[in-house]
């Protein structure tokens, strides 16, 4: 009799995450970690300035703490750091803000990386990371007002005011990078790795 693979775990509060999860059609539980999540920034941030290693590093420590409660299940930690020449960009805390970061961005190139991490028992076994280049249009301050009017608290979810999944397209003249990994999990080579470990059918 072939043993029974392990549970699977989502360390995240991400709707979005979960979602991309559920419709690829794997199941999961759902434990959000408890880290702090702005500490782990600032240190990197003054390490190394690296947002590719601050994101590795929250996706590791979110998965490594909810690990500890969860036996021998597999761990999914995912982080996401918006990186534009050299700022980064946290999830405004109001409409206001939210109008000022999509004003910083407007016309300009930013990078959006992506990191998963995949632990057991506390120890890391996989991690990933994918970075994603976005390219905001020059629009009018009249469309951006209408937008957020249209767009609502929506916008206060995510790093940088926008939802490419909905109406947050239009903000944008050009996109490079895996779809899945901007909307916050870098989803095929993830999906590929549970394979390897027979979660998901191979």
């Amino acid at each position: 009799m072939a043993a029974t693979p392990p549970g699977l775990v989502l360390a995240s509060r991400s709707a979005a995450r979960a979602a991309l999860l559920h419709n690829a059609g794997v199941k999961f539980h759902i434990a959000a970690a408890d880290i702090d999540e702005n500490a782990i920034r600032r240190s990197v941030r003054a390490e190394s300035g690296d947002a590719a290693a601050a994101a590795a590093l929250l996706a590791d420590s979110k998965a490594i703490e909810v690990s500890r409660h969860h036996g021998d299940a597999l761990v999914i930690g995912a982080d996401q750091i918006l990186d534009c020449d050299g700022a980064w960009f946290d999830k405004p805390v109001d409409l206001q803000r939210a109008r000022d970061d999509l004003l910083a961005l407007r016309g300009r190139t930013h990078q959006q990386l992506s990191a998963v991490s995949v632990v057991r028992n506390g120890v890391p076994l996989w991690r990933y990371v994918e970075t994603a280049n976005l390219t905001m249009r020059d629009f009018s301050d009249d469309f951006l007002d209408d937008h957020l009017a249209a767009v609502g608290d929506a916008v206060l979810a995510s790093a940088g005011a926008y939802q490419l999944e909905g109406p947050g397209v239009q903000l944008f003249s050009l996109i490079e990078g895996d779809y899945f990994a901007i909307l916050g999990l870098p989803l095929l080579p993830l999906l590929d790795f549970l394979r390897q470990q027979g979660i998901v059918e191979s």
